[in-house]
């Protein structure tokens, strides 16, 4: 019997929208501490709501490029359990930063995969979080990534589908890649930064559609 896929909720930004995600049935919720990011959190918030959080709901930190020593800080400050690495971090980084990992991939076209390889099996480094390229942001586009592409890699390693993902379209989305989990910011909010709940309910009721717990 296959697992059930895990949900993540990404660009938290208060403790009202981390409470619906979580009694929804949100697996991990997404904090990100990049600044000219419209769903940056302060830390001190972060970590109060982190605090907050059941036992098995694991709390994962968004950063771009930071230096190691400011990750690492933050991650046992706040309470963090796992750094998400979305900018340009080298496999060397991953390794040396000491901290469990999800590396970010902006998926522009197959080559963008090969960069994989190099990241695999690397220590701390424990899956991948396969987003859509844009030249504007990092990550929460809302643009849709190539599902047969990110099927292949799913097939060689444990993924977090994210770009693009709705209620509408997550079924079809985890029938076709078959992902360890699901990454979603974009597609449950009203506006940047504020998570819309009936948005956020919806989606996790449709994830749990084809992929029961």
């Amino acid at each position: 019997m296959s697992m059930p896929t895990k949900v993540k909720i990404c660009g938290i930004t208060s403790a009202e929208d981390a409470a619906v995600a979580v009694e929804a049935g949100a697996d991990a919720l997404g904090f990100v501490f990049y600044r000219k990011s419209p769903r940056y959190i302060h830390p001190s918030l972060a970590k109060q709501i982190i605090m907050s959080l059941p036992p098995l709901v694991t709390s994962v930190g968004v950063f771009v490029d930071e230096e190691h020593q400011v990750v690492r800080s933050l991650m046992d400050d706040c309470g963090l359990a796992i750094a998400q690495l979305h900018g340009h971090e080298s496999a060397v980084y991953c390794q040396e930063l000491g901290r469990p990992v999800l590396k970010a991939l902006r998926v522009k076209d197959r080559s963008s995969f090969l960069a994989l390889a190099d990241f695999q099996g690397r220590a701390g480094v424990r899956g991948f979080v396969l987003d859509a390229f844009s030249d504007q942001a990092y990550g929460g586009t809302g643009q849709v990534i190539d599902w047969e592409f990110a099927a292949e890699v799913a097939r060689a390693a444990h993924i977090l589908l994210a770009g693009g993902l709705t209620a509408d379209n997550v079924a079809t989305a985890i029938q076709s890649v078959q992902p360890y989990g699901v990454d979603v910011s974009s597609g449950v909010e009203r506006e940047p930064g504020k998570k819309d709940n009936e948005k956020v309910r919806a989606f996790i009721r449709a994830v749990k559609v084809v992929s029961p717990r």
